[in-house]
């Protein structure tokens, strides 16, 4: 897992997966596997997923990268406390799932929270080593 910045200013954690590294042998597996997750999470709660690469593709001006044949954002929200309202201008969290010829591509920003950035890096982490059911 390497963090890095995006733009040189969103602080980013980002996971490259070669599709012999896991299991999970398609996009729409993992965006499964990490609604599974949050929905275990007892602090975590699943909002949607956004087909990001469907509504790009939608639009005429619409660009993707070079590679990317497929991309997913799974969208949820840990909700332990709302402290004030400006709280609510980084939430809800996101974790992008991009596919490409060779593999995946699992990033998410960096939360304010200890709580969900370990969370979320040992999700995106345990998918080298989990089998499918």
């Amino acid at each position: 897992m390497k963090q890095s910045l995006l733009q040189e200013k969103y602080p980013i954690f980002t996971l490259e997966l070669d599709k012999g590294e896991t299991a999970f042998q398609s996009l729409d597996a993992i965006v499964h596997y990490f609604k599974d997750c949050i929905e275990g999470h007892r602090a975590a709660r699943f909002i949607a997923v956004f087909d990001h690469f469907a509504h790009t593709r939608s639009l005429p001006e619409g660009q993707i990268g070079k590679g990317i044949m497929g991309a997913k954002n799974v969208v949820f929200c840990f909700g332990l406390t709302l402290p004030e309202a400006r709280a609510l201008a980084v939430r809800p969290r996101s974790i992008g799932v991009a596919e490409t010829e060779s593999g995946f591509v699992i990033t998410f920003m960096e939360a304010p929270m200890p709580i969900a950035n370990k969370a979320m890096e040992e999700w995106a982490k345990s998918l080298r080593r989990l089998e499918v059911a």
